[in-house]
């Protein structure tokens, strides 16, 4: 089961901005949530303890499930290249998550919902499972039906959508058309210690 909760104190705990309003959140109180989030002093943390939070913080920005992260990085260990950048090539190649890079919607969360209630097409068939993994060259689009809702009716979100996706505002569709490079993907964090924490 994905995660629930709520989003600005998961946010404040990772130090990673996972919605717009968490990121309005950790402005105004960047300390870690709870009685004792605002003191300065902090236990010193272990390897184990830094090995943790950067998979949390890997995890929580793909909204996927530890069973599926695991599944992930044995496949990422299985491909020739880095693992810690096939892992991460493997996380954005998920419907979910290039339906939020391309600015379709604010938030992974909203893309998930998006991608689950039908209104996104994969190649002009419609694809409701947020994991399906989008392969180089294939385009994805709101369906038509799914248009004149509110949310897709101001078109995408995005001023600049990353590289590795050719955008077409007016038709509320992108293209994937290649692997992004690890330095080309927005997420936070150290993917080498998520790679260590795995491999332990």
């Amino acid at each position: 089961m994905n995660y629930t909760g709520p989003k600005v104190r998961l946010s404040r705990k990772l130090g990673v901005a996972l919605t717009p309003k968490g990121q309005v959140a950790m402005e105004k109180r960047p300390g870690r949530p709870g009685q004792h989030g605002g003191m300065r002093r902090r236990r010193q943390e272990t390897s184990y303890g830094k090995q943790l939070l950067e998979k949390q913080r890997l995890r929580f920005q793909y909204n996927v499930h530890e069973r599926q992260m695991r599944t992930y990085f044995k496949r990422a260990m299985r491909r020739e290249g880095p693992t810690g950048d096939n892992l991460v090539q493997l996380l954005e190649s998920r419907l979910d998550a290039l339906v939020y890079r391309a600015g379709l919607a604010r938030t992974i969360y909203a893309a998930r919902q998006f991608v689950n209630h039908g209104h996104i097409d994969v190649d002009g068939k419609r694809v409701d499972i947020p994991s399906f993994s989008v392969r180089i060259g294939q385009t994805v689009g709101v369906r038509e039906k799914s248009r004149q809702l509110d949310c897709f009716r101001d078109g995408l979100g995005l001023e600049s959508a990353p590289a590795y996706l050719r955008v077409a505002d007016t038709e509320l569709s992108f293209t994937k058309d290649r692997e992004p490079e690890r330095d080309e993907v927005p997420v936070i964090c150290d993917v080498r210690q998520v790679v260590e924490f795995y491999s332990r």
